[in-house]
């Protein structure tokens, strides 16, 4: 009876620990959409010009990322890496323009991310065939 109690406290223990790892899942997952719009205001800010602006918006889009990183986020590498079902999302296979691209992400739609080790999000890619 004893061991049975003592396994029964390690479980709730080790569940009340991956619990509070993912408890900010939900709102992370919420503001990916903002952040992909951030990423793009920021490459077309970069292309128009205004320099003070951008370096403003720049120093605001770092801070969100270092925040989210320090919270457990991170990016899934896609972008010329090996096709991986676990972490991408194949939209589309198009003819690989060489022989070592094949199999490989040739362009990213929308990128991928983990929290804590979890994907809560797969790269959306373009796979050469």
């Amino acid at each position: 009876m004893f061991s049975e109690f003592d396994n029964y406290r390690k479980r709730t223990a080790k569940e009340k620990l991956d619990m509070a790892a993912t408890a900010s899942e939900g709102v992370i997952k919420d503001l990916l959409p903002v952040f992909d719009d951030f990423e793009r205001a920021l490459q077309n800010m970069e292309k128009n010009g205004n320099e003070a602006d951008l370096q403003g918006i720049t120093l605001i889009f770092n801070k969100l990322k270092n925040t989210l990183k320090a919270k457990g986020l991170e990016e899934i590498e896609a972008m010329g890496a090996e096709f991986n079902t676990d972490e991408h999302e194949a939209l589309t296979l198009i003819p690989a323009p060489t022989e070592d691209q094949k199999g490989k992400e040739l362009d990213v739609i929308q990128k991928g991310y983990k929290l804590n080790g979890k994907v809560i999000r797969f790269a959306r890619v373009v796979v050469g065939n």
